[in-house]
């Protein structure tokens, strides 16, 4: 090139040294410099790989489109940047197109990729997978479909493919002698994340966290690993162990994360950052977060639902319903399950009312049977009958017109659904149950035309005229079946002795001779229990005539007059210390006579001696008080065993 920097086959030779030991930055600004010399035609395969490994996937579409001549190298890389690009049914067209028109050695790698591919398809786009009759001959392969039977939702196939599949790796080692452990832990690894993801999947949350634990340990070099694990750690722990999931989501903000995964895996791991932000007390946080979203899926209904959330956290009910019922009008394809949410405030919020008419809104749900059964036990709650019967005839008639409408308009009898027969029926009962007789047999006769020999509601029906008019109740009465038709062979004895029977017969025992002589005769007489002598008090005298109030409480009798006032209240002092009551001049010693003397103020008369045996007032006890008020407690507190 010092001789000649315009040589093609020199600088051709420069690029593909560069790829070689990693330096695809280097190796395009060499392409971009000598674009003169290096066109498409003769480098565009070089060019659209280093702009894929430098994960600019549009820039090599665009290489790989403008190429004149269709290479069979860039065909494979095309596959592979489709693949990146998530168009799934380009890629898988050209996989096949590869395989068909080419035959080498690499053959079992695009069978790999061509099972990837439909594998994406499972996973993220909910296709049915068709049988491409690929032969699992390769661990890569059996992983691969383990995959497809996930997005399937046939998860204890897919456990047994990828239990095949570590068999199959395991097996394959024996035939390799450069293989490093790391290399074989970072394999297994990834199946070992899928295995635990199917146990998640599965409800077996602990045994799905010990592995997940376990392939963080061995800390992988895949980051984009990694970054799933921790996000399924963090939906295990969901408002539980914060501090875990706090650690765990540095993982999924490692370097070259976002171009390890789809959009729908890094699209989960954001939601749940959002999520975790809102458990964690983080408003400011979790808003920036779900806005973020919303902006990249304004039609997404996560970020909404999660700001709604954020602002309940924070007692914004009323707000949290306009943001719900602004989006639910921006995106009607979305309203139904905004409404929803919207109603489910309401009625946390005790506006069960409102919340009715928000669910009364939504037209494509009005006339399924779980809509109008919490409708009409709402209206019934709130005792609102009237808006209940409505629900059920609105409902009703829908069906009538769905029915008018796939018979096309033509006058022929058809049956009813059950659904609408169902709806009928409980309309029918609701009816009855609140005294609506009247409205209730309209349902009932249009129930008996539908099925004549339903005894049932023929019964409810006669039952239901016989408060309105009886005479037509006669006359249905006669459409009964006769009661030897109805006679029903029943094993009276196994119906009493049935669990939970009323009434139990007892079983006859053995009669002994005493008691066949009672039966012969002309019957048993019941012997009379004598009534015990009612006890009489000890002090009672049979001269003086009782209280005739006796039975009434001592505070209702007439000659009640209150409690007497006993004079060891009185002697004990009362309020704050240092303050006086009543009773303190007696309790004086000074003013006694019997008092111990005093020191003598100066200039007073000496005071007249007094007996030694005079206890102090602080050293004396109230007369009568009970002495054994310690042994008592003591008693209690030998009694009350446990500790705190």
């Amino acid at each position: 090139l010092q001789i000649s920097k315009d040589d093609v086959t020199a600088l051709q030779c420069k690029v593909v040294c560069l790829i070689q030991n990693g330096n695809f930055r280097e190796a395009l600004s060499v392409i971009n410099t000598h674009t003169k010399v290096l066109t498409s035609d003769v480098i565009a395969f070089e060019k659209a790989y280093c702009e894929y490994r430098l994960n600019r996937i549009e820039n090599a579409l665009k290489t790989i489109q403008s190429a004149s001549q269709q290479t069979d190298k860039l065909k494979e890389l095309y596959g592979q940047v489709l693949y990146r690009l998530e168009r799934y049914d380009d890629c898988l067209a050209a996989y096949r197109d590869l395989i068909r028109n080419s035959q080498d050695e690499y053959e079992e790698e695009r069978k790999t990729n061509l099972s990837a591919v439909v594998a994406a398809q499972s996973t993220w786009e909910k296709v049915m997978p068709e049988d491409l009759g690929l032969r699992e001959a390769t661990y890569e392969l059996c992983y691969n479909s383990a995959c497809a039977l996930i997005g399937q939702g046939k998860l204890n196939e897919a456990m047994k493919k990828l239990q095949k599949a570590e068999a199959f790796f395991l097996f394959a080692l024996t035939f390799l002698q450069d293989v490093t452990e790391e290399d074989v832990e970072a394999e297994l690894a990834i199946i070992h994340g899928q295995m635990a993801y199917i146990m998640q999947l599965q409800g077996r949350t602990e045994d799905a966290l010990q592995l997940y634990n376990q392939i963080i340990k061995l800390k992988p070099t895949d980051v984009g690993l990694l970054a799933v694990i921790a996000n399924n750690i963090i939906t295990i722990n969901k408002d539980q162990n914060v501090f875990d999931s706090k650690k765990k989501v540095k993982l999924t903000n490692a370097e070259g994360v976002e171009h390890k995964l789809s959009k729908k895996q890094l699209q989960a791991i954001e939601f749940n950052k959002a999520l975790l932000a809102m458990y964690t007390n983080q408003a400011d946080q979790c808003r920036k977060l779900s806005a973020s979203l919303q902006s990249q899926s304004p039609e997404h209904l996560l970020p909404v639902l999660i700001q709604a959330a954020q602002l309940c956290r924070e007692k914004q009910h009323a707000k949290a319903v306009g943001l719900l019922q602004e989006f639910a009008d921006q995106h009607p394809a979305n309203a139904a399950e905004i409404k929803l949410t919207m109603a489910q405030l309401k009625i946390a919020q005790g506006s069960v009312t409102k919340a009715c008419m928000i669910l009364r809104s939504i037209e494509e749900l009005q006339h399924k049977p779980g809509m109008v059964s919490a409708l009409v036990t709402m209206y019934s709650h709130e005792e609102d009958i009237d808006s209940a019967i409505e629900v059920f005839t609105q409902a009703i008639q829908w069906y009538q017109q769905f029915q008018a409408r796939t018979n096309y308009g033509c006058c022929v009898f058809q049956p009813k659904s059950p659904v609408h027969l169902s709806l009928i029926r409980e309309a029918a009962n609701f009816k009855l149950k609140h005294g609506r007789k009247k409205e209730a047999i309209s349902d009932l006769e249009e129930l008996w035309k539908q099925n004549p020999k339903d005894v049932h509601t023929l019964a409810q029906l006669i039952s239901a005229y016989s408060l309105v008019d009886p005479e037509k109740a006669k006359v249905l009465s006669k459409h009964l079946p006769s009661s030897d038709t109805m006679s029903l062979k029943v094993d009276v004895d196994a119906l009493e002795n049935s669990h939970g029977a009323t009434y139990v017969r007892k079983k006859a025992g053995k009669l002994t001779g005493d008691n066949q002589q009672k039966e012969q005769g002309q019957g048993d007489v019941k012997k009379k229990k004598k009534k015990k002598k009612g006890k009489l008090p000890k002090n009672y005298d049979p001269k003086v005539t009782p209280d005739p109030e006796r039975w009434l409480p001592m505070r209702e009798r007439s000659y009640y007059r209150g409690r007497k006032k006993g004079k060891k209240k009185d002697q004990v002092g009362k309020g704050t210390q240092g303050s006086t009551t009543a009773g303190s001049s007696e309790l004086d010693a000074s003013r006694t006579a019997s008092s111990p003397p005093t020191s003598p103020r100066p200039g007073s008369a000496a005071a007249v001696s007094a007996t030694s045996n005079v206890i102090p007032p602080r050293h004396q006890k109230p007369a009568g008080a009970p002495a054994t008020k310690k042994k008592q407690q003591q008693k209690k507190k030998k009694g009350a065993k446990g500790g705190w």
